[in-house]
């Protein structure tokens, strides 16, 4: 199929169900990964780490993954931008990513090291990142263009309705997983995430209907790899700002999912510390899916600019707020606001990027992103030995540190979408 034989497809009539077809498979991913890194890779983690070094080693594992997902998942966007077969370009790739994941994701409970839980991690990033690269063209690929603000809003709709949906349960299994005899709780936490994975996977393949892609006089898979990562400066400054932007405010989040459960479990002291983990991210994702729809349509008419300059500054607030109230109220009113700041921020982003790819390289550009949102889950992570340092020299005081470095990364992020130039209202 020629590139214009495809942009005819995208003007077809997109009907409201479509917006739920090309977002299921982001719900199941969504389900998964907030699963095992809120809750199940923290408590995991307290097996084998020692107890003043278990922000270093979890910040030190997710690390060495989100750098896998910065490589694995632009190379799998662009061979799936140039594949050619009878299914389409992209849903093969989802196929083989998710059965590689259903494969490596019972390694999580299996693992009786902390060398083994990182191997299964690792390879479990691998096989998602291949499914996802792929998948997050859909929108580009099917939505008319003045319908991706509402596209990007329902994608991210579905992404906070998987990621809360089934969070509590998987909270309440680890509460009562033990080492001794209790690895079944273990067992349904993880197989949870599995199984709506693999049915997120099968929706995908039977409603979403790809055309059939035959493309000739394509680059070869060596050459298409080698330029996988190749951005026009020139051409594209507006990305490069973009994604240092998409870079600094998604790591001002991730700080926080990622080490929630150590400071509510030091400083909150809370006795089921995953259970009110749960019960953050489920206020985040409330308040998330309050504001994530609406912001998508709102970035439509009014620019996506304004949308997310104001995210970041809600983004501040809670994290203010979270910072002279540390108990159990004001970690849900910080989620309130989290989850406001996170849905302006999600849905607009994410239509700010397809606005900007360019086209015929619209799952390589995607793809790219992943080097703003795996990046920010790399340096974020990185945020643990700081907090360990800190807490050393006065216990507890690591995590007002941490709070301080959520605020600077709202800061700078904001500011660095300002350059960004788009063909939209605001332009």
């Amino acid at each position: 199929m020629t590139r214009d034989n495809e942009k005819v497809s995208i003007e077809r009539i997109f009907r409201p169900v479509d917006y739920v077809k090309i977002s299921i498979f982001a719900a199941a991913l969504s389900v998964l990964w907030p699963s095992l890194h809120s809750v199940i890779i923290p408590l995991r983690l307290l097996e084998f780490a020692p107890e003043a070094q278990k922000n270093t080693y979890l910040g030190l594992m997710t690390f060495a993954g989100s750098l896998i997902a910065v490589f694995v998942q632009p190379v799998a966007g662009a061979i799936s931008d140039r594949f050619s077969s009878r299914f389409g370009r992209r849903r093969p790739f989802i196929l083989v990513g998710t059965l590689l994941a259903l494969v490596f994701l019972p390694g999580i409970g299996i693992s009786g090291s902390f060398l083994f839980l990182l191997l299964g991690y690792c390879l479990l990033q691998v096989a998602t990142n291949i499914a996802q690269g792929p998948f997050q063209a859909f929108i580009p690929d099917m939505v008319p263009s003045g319908r991706k603000g509402v596209a990007s809003g329902a994608k991210s709709l579905a992404e906070v309705l998987g990621g809360v949906a089934f969070l509590r349960l998987v909270a309440y299994f680890m509460d009562n997983y033990t080492t001794s005899g209790s690895e079944t709780w273990l067992w349904l936490a993880i197989g949870v995430p599995g199984i709506i994975l693999l049915g997120g996977m099968v929706a995908t393949m039977l409603t979403v209907k790809e055309q059939p892609s035959y493309l000739e006089g394509q680059p070869s898979t060596a050459k298409t790899m080698a330029s996988a990562y190749k951005i026009d400066a020139k051409r594209n400054m507006s990305f490069i700002w973009f994604l240092l932007s998409r870079l600094f405010i998604l790591m001002a989040m991730v700080v926080l999912q990622t080490f929630a459960l150590y400071f509510i479990r030091d400083v909150i002291r809370h006795p089921n510390p995953a259970g009110v983990t749960a019960d953050l991210l489920i206020t985040v994702g409330i308040f998330l899916l309050l504001a994530v729809y609406p912001a998508g349509q709102l970035s439509d008419r009014l620019g996506r600019k304004p949308i997310i300059l104001s995210s970041g500054f809600i983004g501040i607030l809670g994290i203010t707020v979270l910072f002279f109230a540390r108990t159990y109220t004001g970690i849900l009113a910080c989620g309130g606001l989290l989850g406001v700041s996170a849905g302006a921020f999600l849905s607009t982003n994410w239509a700010l990027a397809t606005d900007l790819v360019p086209a015929g390289e619209e799952a390589r550009y995607l793809g790219l992103t992943n080097i703003a949102t795996a990046g920010a889950g790399a340096l974020a992570r990185l945020t643990g030995p700081v907090i360990d340092f800190f807490n050393a020299q006065r216990y507890g005081f690591g995590y007002s540190v941490m709070l301080l470095i959520c605020i600077f990364y709202f800061v700078i992020g904001s500011a660095l979408v300002i350059p960004v130039k788009v063909k939209t209202k605001e332009s």
